[in-house]
């Protein structure tokens, strides 16, 4: 039971990933269905549609979620993350929401911490690496 351990970072990592992609693949699938998220200033600042900036979000959440699940740049992956989290968080305020959203920030958080596991490729192409 003791090497159990060994597979916490890992199912942590992946599972917070599969959660970025799902609703990365989402927000590409049901934009308008997201745009009620989208904060007036953030259409405002940036002159671009709410749509567009569901698409953006999407876009980053699919690549930030697919490098997450293949643990590749973890720790640089994990730090944007754990930002776009709290700064989600912190929009959508403090309702059942909002406290979802912060866990999976702290669950973020941990993986930042934590960096690459044995199970991501930064292990495998540390290990691989030539020594000088």
């Amino acid at each position: 039971m003791r090497n159990l351990r060994l597979f916490a970072p890992v199912v942590l990592r992946i599972g917070i990933a599969l959660v970025f992609l799902w609703f990365g693949y989402d927000q590409f699938r049901d934009p308008s269905a997201w745009t009620a998220y989208v904060p007036q200033f953030a259409v405002t600042i940036s002159m671009l549609s709410a749509t567009t900036l569901v698409h953006i979000n999407a876009a980053f959440e699919l690549i930030f979620g697919a490098a997450l699940m293949l643990g590749f740049f973890t720790r640089f992956v994990a730090f944007f993350l754990t930002l776009h989290m709290f700064d989600i968080m912190f929009i959508v305020g403090w309702d059942a929401v909002g406290v979802r959203d912060f866990g999976l920030s702290i669950a973020t958080t941990a993986i930042w911490l934590f960096g690459p596991d044995w199970f991501s490729l930064d292990r495998f192409f540390k290990e691989k690496a030539p020594s000088l």
